[in-house]
């Protein structure tokens, strides 16, 4: 299977702080792969340099056949990105957010219009499409980031904590929504995230990062069965994985020391 985005001993630095010192990975096409990590470990800033909106102080990155330093505009065609704090206009309707989005990726009107209708229809608020974004709960709202992200059809989603500040409900329906789009687009997803449940459920590998280094990487099942018995009924779980690795106390669904 052929890899999408390749990392390879990145680094960077800000003043006397090491954000990433060596991080390096690889995701295979239709691939989710989440990564892990202490607040601070380095994660949103791996993300941020793949995506082309921070530069690296050393190591290589290409992200859909583009070296992400040599050509970030190829790089930001074929990505999408939803960070953390991603705005819609809440005085627009979903429907025009998403054209709005589509005319800065230089769609054609009809097809931003085909393109916005199919999307909102992938996404579950084809029924809210009209309605303006304000009225929108939470989740709705992050599912309408999301369709931003990929309203210009890209190869590779980032997502900077899909999840953060959402009700139960609301995680467990763009969980939901993010299989799909991975199936039905054929999407490749990176994500970091605060919630291990989410991590479990969602990626096909996990890296964990800490004080801007990998530490350990594989699939969810696999580092469960290499941690052995842990004494608990059901065996190690992802919270018994990211304690026995950064020894950090952490519980399934709580947010991550810092």
């Amino acid at each position: 299977m052929t890899d999408v985005i390749t990392a390879r001993n990145l680094a960077k630095r800000y003043g006397k702080v090491e954000a990433v010192v060596d991080v390096s990975f690889s995701v295979a096409e239709g691939e989710v792969l989440c990564l892990l990590g202490p607040n601070g470990a380095g994660k949103s800033t791996t993300v941020r340099i793949l995506a082309t909106l921070t530069r690296a102080d050393g190591g290589t990155a290409v992200v859909a056949g583009q070296d992400v330093s040599l050509q970030p505009r190829a790089v930001r065609a074929a990505i999408g990105y939803v960070a953390q704090n991603a705005g819609t206009d809440g005085y627009l309707t979903g429907r025009e957010n998403l054209l709005v989005q589509a005319a800065a990726h230089r769609l054609r009107r009809g097809s931003a219009i085909r393109r916005a209708t199919e999307l909102l229809d992938l996404v579950g608020l084809a029924g809210a499409a009209d309605r303006v974004v304000n009225t929108y709960s939470g989740g709705m709202r992050r599912r309408l980031e999301i369709a931003m992200g990929i309203v210009h059809d890209p190869r590779v989603l980032f997502l900077d904590e899909p999840t953060t500040g959402l009700d139960p409900e609301a995680r467990a329906s763009l969980w939901r929504e993010l299989r799909r789009l991975r199936a039905e687009q054929g999407l490749t997803i990176l994500l970091t995230t605060h919630y291990l449940d989410e991590a479990d459920r969602l990626a096909d590998r996990i890296v964990i990062i800490d004080h801007g280094t990998v530490i350990v990487s594989g699939p969810p099942a696999t580092l469960k069965a290499e941690l052995g018995p842990t004494g608990g009924q059901d065996g190690p779980n992802l919270d018994d994985v990211y304690r026995h690795h950064t020894r950090t106390r952490l519980t399934l669904g709580e947010e991550l020391a810092g």
